[in-house]
């Protein structure tokens, strides 16, 4: 410990800047980015206004990046594109600083506020830049960033459809369609909205069933003329006979 500290404390505490950040470089190029970031640290308010400092700038939001500290990373490379907006390098950082973000953001069943910044932070990359050769790459953690959005939306519903809030089912399916038109689930959650229609028909009081039932069967259609190639049609078309039936039989008691 001694022999590793001793030399490390001896370039830190050097009133030689120059020396300081040669050594800082030194240990970025072999990836030692704990020692490199803690000297780039203390050299980032000396140089300031020097012709180093735009890539000590850049170097050190790329410690924080390697070093998993996703916050800071996106932060400083953030701020790099507004401190050198002409940069080379601004248009990677703006990148970059929307990845960590992306990286930071947690797995679909946990709290998703950081994976909306992180879409918002890299559909504002893409607009600005949009013949970018990252483009792919970018379009890639979009579509996967709304998949997390998604994912956490879908939970939601079926949640509510598990514990018999259908009424509350119907609307959280219908939202997930909203937001995400272009899903590949959409079919599932048209055919959990007439799943839900149907449940809440049942438990309803016969007043009203009749117009939960034309729900039901409406929703019915809506998917099969929508989705024709659906696997849960042949679930929902039976769906659809039960809610029918019944229908039929609330109506025929009326008319006696």
């Amino acid at each position: 410990m001694v022999s590793s500290c001793g030399p490390f404390e001896k370039i830190r505490k050097s009133s030689d800047v120059n020396y300081k950040l040669s050594k800082a470089n030194e240990y970025y190029d072999k990836k030692d980015y704990q020692h490199a970031n803690e000297l780039y640290k203390e050299l980032m308010p000396i140089m300031k206004s020097t012709r180093n400092y735009e890539v000590l700038f850049y170097k050190y939001a790329y410690t924080f990046y390697y070093l998993k500290d996703y916050v800071e990373a996106s932060y400083y490379f953030k701020n790099f594109t507004e401190y050198f907006p002409t940069s080379k390098d601004a248009e990677e950082c703006e990148f970059m600083s929307a990845v960590a973000l992306y990286k930071y953001a947690p797995k679909y069943s946990l709290d998703q506020t950081n994976t909306t910044k992180a879409l918002e932070a890299m559909q504002s990359y893409t607009n600005r830049y949009p013949k970018t050769e990252r483009l792919a790459e970018a379009n890639r953690y979009i579509d996967e960033s709304k998949g997390k959005l998604e994912l956490k939306k879908a939970d939601a519903a079926k949640l509510y459809f598990n514990i018999a809030r259908f009424k509350a089912a119907i609307v959280a399916y219908r939202s997930v369609m909203r937001d995400f038109p272009d899903s590949h689930s959409s079919d599932l959650y048209q055919y959990m909205i007439m799943k839900s229609m149907f449940k809440y028909a049942k438990q309803s009081i016969e007043a009203k069933q009749e117009e939960r039932y034309t729900n039901t069967i409406s929703a019915y259609n809506d998917l099969k003329d929508n989705y024709p190639q659906s696997k849960y049609l042949a679930d929902a078309a039976k769906i659809y006979t039960t809610a029918d039936d019944n229908l039929k039989k609330l109506r025929n008691e009326q008319h006696q």
